[in-house]
């Protein structure tokens, strides 16, 4: 079983930063993608973000040059720099962990977080 713990949300002006972290454990043997996704309030899940057991990374479009994923093998944590924060990424943020295979779609991640709250003002 897997699980994986965000952490790292809050409240920030537009045009701030925001560092998330999503601390992963349980069994992910032969490696997962670990991808970041969120939902804003009346809205689809919307994928933003994914890096693959290779360490390749896959965006979004909307969140290029402005979101960075990266992952710490040995702390087993998945991390997702926001830089340049817009109203709009106001949401609730969640990673997921899937199979090698898994890209930007929610419906191929069986592990999910309990999300982490952003929120952007004005």
């Amino acid at each position: 079983q897997v699980q994986l713990v965000e952490s790292g949300g809050g409240s920030v002006q537009a045009g701030g930063s925001l560092r998330l972290s999503c601390v992963a454990s349980g069994n992910i043997a032969g490696g997962s993608s670990l991808a970041w996704f969120r939902q804003a309030p009346g809205k689809e899940f919307e994928g933003l973000a994914v890096v693959v057991p290779g360490g390749d990374t896959i965006y979004a479009d909307f969140v290029k040059g402005r979101f960075t994923i990266s992952r710490d093998l040995a702390k087993n944590t998945l991390y997702l720099q926001m830089d340049n924060l817009l109203t709009e990424d106001t949401a609730m943020y969640y990673c997921a962990a899937g199979p090698v295979w898994a890209r930007l779609s929610r419906n191929s991640y069986p592990y999910w977080g309990q999300g982490t709250q952003v929120t952007i003002s004005p």
